[in-house]
């Protein structure tokens, strides 16, 4: 492999090795709670404390993380969940066991953060798209992956031995990261600058500016917030659709889950390949309008082969959207203020979700499933029309540039 790729290639290890841990993890602790409490409601809190962590800590995370050291960042939060992931097993109350996966979760939503400026810093810009592409489909396999690995680990196991594993699985992740090089050499938020409200709102004061500066970039990702929101909202109505409207059986369900993986998979690895083709208006472009048929197919669908197909092709499409507007993001966000910037649109994308995904649900409740879905779908649609003249404006033709020219002037 060429020297510019070894550096990149051990982070997406890392990454993979990360992402697969955390599905078998997630899978492991829903069975232990399941079987100490028998309750479908104390799992489902399990769910709920990712958005929640997510939604707390993109208040303040911004004002840390571009503070600091983002490698040992990454670093210490790699080995911190480890030891709380660890010592979950050990935990009967349920309150302290779901207090554990609060931290953990937040560490999460650091790590996520952190890790995306670090990947700006390390990767070059003539490089970023393919290992965005490349970040996608491992990130992808361990989607299809992860509860297979996790059911066979059941099998020879327990779900606290792949507890443990996950563990395990942390503290590699966090060797290889220390194996990276420290591209800032910054310290920790200083004694003299200690995190305090104060700092956090002329943060919130600072990327205002920003965003009021830079509209048309603040503008773009914000269309890609929207379309994350519209697909929370409609995923959470997914498998009641498939399964009361569509009838189908769980394990039928289980094997379209599949299929919505292979349509990722074969998006990423086409972008992996084919990067010097396709440009990041045409990904974003695509994405954003492939996306809602997708789901539209899925909502009209009245049989399994279209269900599969409008599963595949918004997957696939999604993989395209993701490369693109992330590709987008890291060439036009400065990294000295790219944590807090995606911490204010957090925050706001997080509300967002939180209320759409409740309205769907008492929308399905009063009318049918069926005509929520579908007119939810359509609303998305509408939405993605409106994005392709925003993308596709002649004037900002430099921002989606990807040449090596641009990047020696950036730097």
């Amino acid at each position: 492999m060429h020297g510019t790729w070894k550096h990149p290639a051990l982070l997406l290890s890392s990454v993979g090795i990360s992402n697969l841990g955390a599905w078998v993890y997630f899978i492991a602790l829903n069975l232990i709670v399941l079987e100490r409490t028998n309750s479908a409601f104390a799992v489902s809190i399990l769910y709920m404390l990712v958005p929640i962590a997510a939604l707390l800590s993109s208040f303040w995370s911004g004002t840390v993380i571009d503070r600091v050291d983002k490698r040992n960042l990454m670093v210490l939060l790699d080995v911190s969940r480890a030891i709380l992931i660890a010592v979950l097993p050990w935990i009967d109350s349920l309150f302290v066991l779901y207090t554990l996966v609060f931290f953990i979760n937040i560490g999460s939503s650091l790590f996520e953060s952190a890790s995306l400026i670090y990947m700006t810093k390390l990767v070059s810009k003539t490089n970023r798209q393919r290992f965005n592409a490349l970040k996608n489909f491992i990130q992808s396999c361990g989607f299809i992956l992860g509860p297979t690995i996790a059911g066979l680990l059941f099998l020879v196991g327990s779900p606290t031995f792949a507890i443990y594993l996950n563990a395990g699985v942390l503290g590699l992740s966090a060797l290889i990261l220390f194996s990276l090089p420290d591209i800032e050499k910054q310290a920790m938020i200083s004694g003299a600058e200690r995190l305090s409200f104060s700092m956090i709102v002329a943060d919130w004061k600072e990327t205002f500016r920003y965003a009021r500066k830079h509209r048309y970039i603040t503008l773009v990702y914000a269309l890609f917030c929207v379309m994350t929101i519209f697909m929370s909202g409609l995923d959470s109505l997914e498998a009641t659709f498939a399964t009361r409207v569509l009838d189908f059986s769980e394990s039928t369900y289980g094997f379209l889950v599949s299929i919505a993986g292979l349509g990722i998979i074969a998006g990423s690895l086409i972008n992996a390949m084919c990067t010097k083709w396709l440009s990041l208006r045409f990904l974003i472009g695509f994405g954003a309008i492939a996306t809602p048929v997708g789901y539209l197919i899925f909502a009209t669908a009245t049989d399994f082969s279209f269900a599969a197909i409008g599963f595949f092709l918004l997957t696939f499409a999604l993989s395209f959207a993701n490369t693109g507007f992330l590709s987008f993001y890291q060439n036009n966000v400065p990294v000295s203020i790219m944590g807090r910037f995606s911490g204010v649109i957090n925050v706001a994308e997080s509300i967002l979700i939180i209320g759409l995904t409740l309205s769907i649900g008492l929308l399905a409740e009063t009318f049918s499933i069926r005509s929520t879905y579908v007119v939810c779908s359509l609303g998305f649609f509408l939405i993605s029309l409106v994005s392709l003249p925003i993308v596709f404006k002649r004037t900002k033709q430099t921002l989606y540039a990807m040449t090596v020219d641009d990047e020696i002037k950036a730097s």
